[in-house]
This record gives structure tokens, sequence and C-alpha cells, in this order.
């Protein structure tokens, strides 16, 4: 079976270490050698304890000096202590609630430890360091892997595992670029890079290994992203005889800005564009700021699909987000003589029965809904136009399956994200671009903070203060759980997490009801704690960035993010954009203990800056155009195109080239059909199947 083997053929892994790696998506031996490190060790810098940098961590190569002394303290909790020494000083090691190390270090061992060196009086002091025993004609990696991990799986388990899987079956890696790809581009084979990013050689070869897969990844997106576009092209789409706007805008409660004008001018053109009953279909995505009114296009566009006799569908990545969607929606619509109703995977059985059923006869003109929409069982009497919100949220694959859902249908799809143009046009390959770059007049400026950890009771005071007076605040955290794989590692920055921080807080005020949520609670917890926080029940919520686009509380006027210098601005700007809904005054207050460098002019940016095209401009200046990927991508859609490396890009010129030579390919066989590129056809089949799964 070759990398498609079960992980449990491999040596060490049994059923109960199976299920630990299929909490990681990993089920096959290609599952495993596809789970790249998220960083490496540089465990070859090799320093004298007299050398020691107590700002990082560093390899030093010691004698154990004293027999490795275990004591037990409170509970399970232990402390393994010993000394070991170089020719320049004696070291105090401490190992907490390690005791399996009593086993492993003795007396006398000459061992490689990596961390960090601490000098007290006369002595030397290393806490938990990673061990590393030098035996005779067996050389150490000098740079070492650093894995996502999970519960039930150490990084030495998933080390092992892939030590064993590039042992028995590398050579079952096949390539699948063209050999001209490669040689115009540079790039070594699959197999060596497969090898290099879990084994590195040296930081040539590792450099070499991530330039050739950050180049699968682009490259395979932008052919993706191509075909589908073709596709879209030889397909067709009902025209609309009408794209008269005025009975629409007469039921709106407000006034368009030019801009929401401006982008329904596009969706009309394009909708009644042509001269025959079918046209070709609409393929649009509305990018727009926070606050600057995508819905009501969305509803816009949707009104000229109804207005004409068809049916619409939206497509919103939560069942909270879609409820909100139905809410504001149907009350506009009904005034309209409009039928709404909400599809998602809380529907009852039965409920879903009758909205199928009507869906199909037609009684049902505006369908919103989760993923559930793109089930088996849906279908529609007349479709006309399929809307998919918050784009960063769905791939282009699981737009396709939506449209797939009707062959002639018009297409758009929002994003919350500003980016800036020219990337836009790259990501967005497959997509007609409407920018929504003006907010509706009123909205309020959220005033802008930037502290360090010393202002903590007075942050404790303001949050009482904003609750006092009748309002909510969120708090963004960068990590789940305190000690998770999530820390890092490369820079000992201890990152707040969710869970530990609303324990802490709630205890520090307790007239408070604190919330939790993130990324790992089941959808219907997530669910729960969201709704309490709507509905005024919660004042705090603590958060991961799950809720960085989404639900519109009004009352919330405090956003508060911890570690701020981990965010990319354009991801602050979205954080920041969860407040500032309402009529009274709101806050984002950015707390990092960051000290100059990149880290301080980006909050500064933040700080300052209020546009979002602006913060997109900037942040694609200092972070280059990689980082937008990483984020658009890779902790949003389950399956298929997810970004590992393309973080990495350095420049636009860069993503340009990439996407270059995917249009230079298709130039030649459009199809991917002639036999040198069969295996390249397959690996985007292979995308498009697994990016139909559901979206986190």
């Amino acid at each position: 079976m070759g990398i498609d083997s079960p992980i449990t053929s491999l040596s060490g892994i049994g059923e109960v270490r199976a299920r630990a790696f299929a909490r990681l998506g990993i089920y096959t031996v290609g599952d495993l050698l596809s789970h790249y490190p998220r960083s490496y060790q540089d465990r070859g810098n090799t320093k004298a304890l007299c050398d020691g940098d107590p700002e990082r961590d560093c390899s030093y190569i010691l004698t154990v000096i004293t027999e490795p002394q275990l004591r037990r303290i409170r509970g399970n909790m232990s402390i393994l202590k010993f000394r070991a020494s170089d020719n320049t000083g004696i070291c105090e090691i401490t190992y907490f609630n390690q005791p399996y190390y009593k086993n492993q270090i003795r007396h006398g061992a000459k061992i490689r430890f990596f961390g960090r060196v601490i000098k007290t009086k006369d002595i030397y002091k290393m806490n938990n360091p990673k061990p590393e025993a030098i035996v005779p004609g067996k050389d150490l990696q000098n740079i070492v892997p650093v894995y996502p991990l999970c519960e039930g799986l150490t990084g030495r388990i998933v080390s092992d595992a892939v030590t064993a899987a590039l042992s028995s079956h590398l050579p079952d890696v096949t390539e699948y670029l063209p050999e001209d790809i490669r040689r115009d581009n540079g790039l070594p084979t699959l197999q060596f890079s497969v090898r290099e990013i879990h084994r590195p050689s040296d930081s040539q070869s590792l450099e070499k290994a991530i330039k050739r897969l950050r180049f699968d990844e682009m490259f395979t997106f932008g052919l993706a992203m191509r075909l589908a576009r073709k596709g879209m092209v030889r397909a067709s789409a009902p025209r609309m005889i009408s794209g008269d706007m005025s009975r629409f805008l007469s039921v709106l409660p407000f006034s368009l800005t030019g801009a929401q004008s401006r982008a329904l001018g596009d969706i009309a053109h394009d909708m009644t564009e042509g001269d025959g009953v079918m046209t070709q279909p609409m393929s649009r995505i509305v990018s727009g700021d926070v606050g600057s009114g995508k819905t009501a296009v969305a509803a816009g566009a949707a009104f000229i699909a109804l207005n004409n006799g068809y049916q619409a569908a939206l497509m919103a990545p939560t069942e909270i987000l879609a409820t909100q969607h139905m809410t504001e929606l149907s009350e506009l619509f009904d005034k309209l003589g409009y039928r709404t109703a909400l599809l998602t995977g809380s529907t009852s059985r039965s409920e879903r029965r009758k909205i199928l059923s009507a869906l199909e006869a037609g009684e049902i003109h505006l369908i919103v809904g989760t993923h559930a929409l793109i089930g088996d069982g849906v279908v529609f009497k007349r479709p006309g136009l399929f809307i998919t919100d918050e784009q960063h949220r769905f791939g282009v694959m699981q737009r396709a399956a939506l449209s797939e859902k009707a062959d002639d249908a018009h297409i758009l799809v929002m994003s919350a994200t500003p980016i800036p143009r020219t990337l836009a046009l790259a990501m967005y390959g497959d997509l007609d671009l409407s920018v929504l770059d003006e907010l509706p007049p009123g909205r309020q400026r959220v005033d802008t903070f930037v502290v360090d950890e010393s202002y903590r009771a007075r942050l404790d005071a303001f949050i009482s203060k904003q609750m006092s007076e009748g309002h909510q605040c969120y708090i963004v955290c960068p990590a789940v759980e305190d000690n998770s794989d999530e820390d890092d590692e490369d820079t000992g920055d201890h990152l707040s997490a969710a869970t530990e921080y609303s324990e802490a807080l709630g205890k520090r005020l307790p007239q408070l009801r604190v919330g939790c949520m993130h990324g790992r609670l089941p959808s219907v917890e997530k669910d729960a704690v969201m709704s309490s926080f709507i509905s005024g029940k919660t004042h705090v919520l603590v958060s991961t960035t799950v809720i960085e686009v989404g639900v519109n509380v009004p009352n919330a006027t405090l956003m508060i993010i911890e570690n701020a210098e981990r965010f990319g601005l354009s991801q602050l700007h979205q954080l920041r954009g969860r407040v500032g809904r309402g009529s009274a005054k709101s806050y984002c207050v950015l707390v990092s203990s960051k000290e100059g460098g990149n880290s301080r002019a980006r909050l500064d940016t933040m700080r300052t800056t209020y546009d979002g095209y602006k913060i997109a401009e900037k942040d694609l200046e200092l972070r280059g155009p990689g980082d937008f990927f990483a984020t658009q991508y890779s902790a949003r859609q389950s399956g298929g195109l997810k970004f590992r490396f393309a973080s990495s890009i350095a420049d636009e010129g860069e993503l340009k080239d990439i996407l270059s030579a995917a249009d230079k390919l298709l130039e030649r066989d459009p199809e991917l059909s002639l036999e040198e590129n069969i295996p390249l056809s397959g690996k985007i089949k292979q995308l498009a199947d697994s990016a139909h799964g559901t979206v986190n």
C-alpha cells in the first residue's frame, strides 16, 4: 500500500497511539510524512558554560558529575537534580515532573544539554533542558525538528514515528512536478525535500526543501484556482432580465455608501450581461473592511436573483453567524414578500425534511445555512445565486461544492479581510474583485492603546468599569492551554492561554461572569458559549482567534489582545473590529512586553492607523505576502489547500513567479492531460476531493 498504509503498520504504533495521531488528522504513513515540523531548534550551536546566553536556548556538552537525586513532593509532582560540568564551570540541572530521566541520565555520562543557562553566584543553573547522550560513532542531529503535538503524543513519539516512516516508505514518495518545472525553478526532488524537511542535513538543504514545498503549495493552489475559473467560464448561468434595485432600496433602513453602490453595480452588470436566456456565470469576490457593509451587498445581490424569479443561497462558516444572517435577512425579505429559511447541522430531522421539500418545490426563495447546504438532499428548483460569507473560512474547492448544487448559477463570495488589490488578484485568481473601501457614516473609531504587563492591575480596573456600565469585553489569547505545544520554543516566550486566563480572571474579578471559547471545543459547546455572550449573560469572553470574524455584539466595547506581537496587523485589525459596533465608545488594548524592532513598529501602526487597507499594505511590507496565505487558509480549512510553507514567501515577486509558472503550464496543456502532467493532475484532484470536508 506504500504511503497509504495505516500508521499502525509502523513499529511502535498500536491502537492507542493511532487514536492520538488521529487527533492530528494522521491516519496513514503519507499523512505522517506530511505532518511537517512547525519549527526547528539549532542544537549545533554549542557553547561553553562560561559563554552561556541567559536569553536563548543553546547546546552545552557536559559530563554528569553527581548521581541524579529524585525527590517526590506534593501529589504526583517530582524534582530531579544533579550536577554536570565542562572545563569552564559547574551547572546544577533540575527537571520538574520528569522522573523518567532518573534512569536515563547516569553519573559520568557525557550529554549534550539544550536549554537556557543562568549564572547565580559561583554556579550555573539549567531547568528542564533537552538531554541527548553522546555515544561514540553516533552523530547527533544539529537541526532538530519541533512537531505540532496533541494529548497523548510527545515530541519523541512523533519523531520516532517519522524516522520509521522515512526508513521504510521514503522510496514510495512519488514525484508529481513535471521535470521541466522543477528544472526551470531550481527545485530538488520531492523525496529529497520530504527527507530534509524532517531530518535536515544542514541549513542549506533545509532551505532547499522549504523552497520546494513552498513552491508546491502555491503552484497547486494557482492551478486549482485557474482550473476552477475555466470550469466557470465553460458553464452558464441564467441571465437576469432586470437589475433594478429600487424596491430593495426602498425597504433598506439606511442609505448605501458609494462603495456599496459600486459593488452592487458590478454584481448587477455580471448577472444581466448578454442577450440570451443564459450568460457567463458571475464569479465575484467582495472584499471589505470591518463594518463596511458586506451583508447589505449580499442582500442586494440576492434580491436581484429573487426579483427575477430565481432562488438564492447564503453559506456561512458557523451556525451562530448563519443564524445572525437569517435574523437580519428574513426581516428584510419578509417586507419584500419572499420566504427565507435556515438550514444548519442543528436543524431537526423533521424541520430539515420540510425545508428541503419546500426548497425543491421553489417555495423557499432564500436559504441561509452552514456547510449543511452542500450536503446530500439539498436540491433547488430554480437556483440563481450562491453566496459564501467570510470567504477566508472556505477554500476554492468548497465554493465549487456549493456551486455544484446547480451547474447553472452565479457565484458571489464575501471576504472580511482587507487585502491589497495586487495580492487579492493573486489569491483569488478565479474571481473578479469588488472592494468596499469606505465605512458607513456614524461608524465610531475604536481607540487603541499598547501596554505592557505592568498595566495588569489598571486593565482589570478598566474591565470592571466597562462592565459596571453595562458593557461586555473580549479578551483574545494566542494559545489554548498553558504549556501546550503552542508555546513558543523558539523565543522562550510564554503565551497567554485562554483556559488558564479565564480561570485566573474569574478569581481576580469574581463579580463578573467569564466565558471561555477556543477551537478545540465541540461545535455545540462553542455555540453555547457564544450564545451566552451574545445574550449578555456572560460579561467577558476569553477566546482564541476563533472570534476573529463573525457575530455582531453591539454591547461589546472592550477588546484586549494578549501577546499582541504574535498576530499579523490584518488579524489584529479584524479582532479590533469585533467592538465599536454600537453607540457606546469602544476601546482596543494591545498587551505586549516586546521592546523595539518590528514588533513595536507593527503595534504602533495599529495604534495610529484605522484604515484596513492601509494596515494590509503595511502588513504586506513588514511580513511579505506569505502570511496572508497562512492565515487565510491554514487554520481555517479542514482538508485540501492547507498552507504551511507559503507563510515564508518573502515578497510578492516570488508569488507572481510561482503563479506565472502555473499559467505557462496551462497554456501548453489546458486540461493537464499530457502524460508528464498526469501525476500533477492527480494531485490537484486529491486536493479537490479532500477539500470537501467540513469547516471547523
